[in-house]
């Protein structure tokens, strides 16, 4: 280990509770579907309704989650979380044992797993800031990312053979087992951040942390400050940019990936085994990506890497419906392969770019707000790709959706991305405007 892996423990327990977290999440990916097709015998359209409520709580509850991450600590919320996504996961092979597994079971845990992603997630992307330097952040989202990226590949893979070998709900087991890895990960941590309300005050720049005697800020409604988050979104070129890019890929991305797991068995002829082996190495590009997403902004600048790992990497896409048994596997792994390495390179360089251009007590509400754009397209993804492969055919249905992947690219073609070399590292060099229209100067943007 080197770097902050070496000399900063609270982020290595950190890393290593996020890399469990992935890993018991690629697991589920692979084996909550295989559970509906082997061992419920659904259909198309209830394996896309599936892959809809593991997003849906982005969209029923995103919002208000934002609101409450900044208003307390983040690492309480985090442990919630994990504890919720134990017992939802260490549930399902009881249930099938008891004879109560169904089609509706496992859409609840699905509902529900998908609500403890959301409050993890959103208080992990503004606990991160808090816990390390701006100096850091870049090194430690590269290693989040690639090390993240690793355990869904290691997850996908023993998702498969899990499922093969012990039985789709059984293989649940492995999921239940890595979240109480990372609760005993996240109980180690030692840094505490202070109370959300007193240590945050109006300031003439925006918002932020501040030194000398707190001033206690003054409560203000729920959707006072949803409205805020939104506002911040909509108002900023780059941030209304960068959301409405994430939401029209996200739509297409989940479309067909919420079908891949039927369509190689269903239309490729696969095993359990064999697909969540064949999604693993699919994967690796998603650890290429994490690390190479750095060194590409290095050399081009941000908003050419931006495009670059968001439009031409994903194009290949439209490789993945050429799929057939035997060497035309190569054709799949080559286009899930590309579009991984994409994405996660994407994500790499727009994480550095919001951490450092956002106030820091309006992480927990940016993130919800471009979460609840991004990741609320994700369940009409799914039933969209559902509702297409049972009235269309699955190969059909690929077709379509992985053509929407290049196609979302072209808001960020269209846009002032399009017309720089790099990202602003500023919000008034960004032209951007605080909610209460005010200007606010964040920390450089670093090169990630």
């Amino acid at each position: 280990m080197s770097g902050l892996l070496r000399r900063h423990p609270d982020f290595r327990l950190l890393w290593c509770g996020e890399v469990a977290g992935k890993f018991g999440a690629a697991v589920s990916g692979v084996a909550l579907p295989l559970v509906a097709v082997t061992t419920l015998h659904a259909d198309a359209f209830a394996v896309g309704l599936l892959g809809a409520c593991t997003w849906l709580p982005w969209l029923l509850i995103g919002l208000p989650v934002g609101v409450w991450v900044d208003r307390v600590r983040r690492r309480p919320l985090m442990l919630a979380a994990a504890s919720l996504s134990l017992l939802l996961f260490a549930g399902v092979p009881l249930l099938a044992r008891s004879g109560g597994l169904g089609l509706g079971p496992l859409l609840a845990v699905a509902l529900l797993a998908g609500a403890a992603a959301v409050l993890f997630q959103t208080a992990y992307s503004a606990y991160l800031p808090t816990l390390l330097t701006p100096p850091d952040q870049p090194e430690g989202n590269a290693k989040l990312h690639g090390s993240a990226s690793a355990a869904q590949i290691a997850g996908r893979g023993a998702g498969g053979l899990a499922v093969q070998w012990a039985g789709a709900a059984n293989g649940l087991s492995v999921n239940a087992a890595t979240f109480l890895l990372s609760l005993l990960c996240l109980l180690g941590i030692r840094h505490r951040e202070p109370h959300r309300s007193a240590k945050v005050r109006e300031t003439g720049q925006g918002r932020g942390p501040v030194d000398g005697p707190p001033e206690i800020r003054v409560p203000r409604s729920l959707f006072a400050e949803i409205a805020e988050g939104l506002r911040l979104v909509s108002g900023d070129t780059w941030l209304r940019t960068l959301t409405l890019f994430g939401a029209a890929s996200n739509l297409a991305l989940m479309g067909y990936q919420s079908l891949v797991t039927v369509f190689l068995v269903r239309e490729v002829g696969l095993s359990p085994g064999a697909v969540g082996g064949l999604l693993a190495v699919a994967g690796t590009g998603g650890v290429a990506g994490a690390f190479a997403g750095r060194r590409i902004a290095a050399r081009f600048g941000t908003a050419r890497a931006t495009l670059l790992c968001e439009l031409v990497l994903p194009a290949s896409a439209l490789l993945i419906p050429l799929s057939t048994d035997g060497a035309g596997m190569l054709l799949f792994v080559a286009g899930s392969f590309c579009v991984s390495a994409g994405v996660v390179a994407g994500n790499t360089v727009k994480a550095g770019f919001q951490q450092r251009y956002c106030p820091p007590a309006l992480l927990g509400r940016l993130t919800a707000s471009t979460s609840f754009v991004n990741y609320g397209t994700l369940p009409l993804g799914a039933l969209l790709g559902g509702a297409l492969g049972s009235a269309l055919g699955l190969r059909t249905t690929m077709w379509i959706m992985t053509a929407g992947v290049p196609l979302a690219a072209l808001i960020l073609v269209f846009s002032p991305v399009r017309k720089v070399r790099d990202l602003p590292l500023t919000r008034s060099e960004g032209g951007g405007h605080t909610a209460s229209g005010g200007r606010t100067d964040a920390s450089p943007l670093p090169g990630s």
